[in-house]
């Protein structure tokens, strides 16, 4: 497989592990009672509300364009997003629960800034690497 092909293949596979994992937590921010989400975290529970559906719409944002072959660079705009919300994560974790549990955000974050770089910069869509069953 061509080097750029497989970074291709990564990309996708981090995307869509990315967007399940922001689908279930956008999810969660919003079936969770508020006063659960907001014990442990400074934040008021109508603005983790609206993080859950950025979140949510950051998974969508990250999978469907590429599959779909419909506006594409929202990909990149998605994983921006949720690099800044990933940021703001961080350090919230990280003081409220400590470092230890503030890697988690941190990971997912550079996670995310891999998938925004690798789309713009690397391997974005449109580029010759691509297969067509991967458009």
């Amino acid at each position: 497989m061509p080097e750029g092909r497989t970074l291709n293949v990564v990309l996708w596979i981090v995307q869509w592990l990315l967007a399940v994992v922001y689908l279930f937590s956008g999810s969660m921010k919003l079936v969770m009672p508020i006063e659960e989400m907001t014990k442990d975290v400074p934040l008021p529970g109508a603005f983790l509300r609206f993080i859950g559906v950025a979140e949510i719409l950051g998974a969508l944002g990250l999978v469907l364009p590429g599959t779909l072959g419909i506006k594409r660079g929202l990909t990149l705009l998605a994983a921006v997003g949720l690099t800044i919300i990933m940021a703001g994560a961080t350090v919230i974790t990280m003081s409220a629960m400590g470092v230890g549990t503030g890697l988690i955000p941190l990971t997912v974050g550079l996670l995310v800034v891999f998938v925004a770089y690798g789309r713009w910069r690397l391997s974005p869509f449109g580029h010759p690497h691509h297969s067509r069953s991967l458009r």
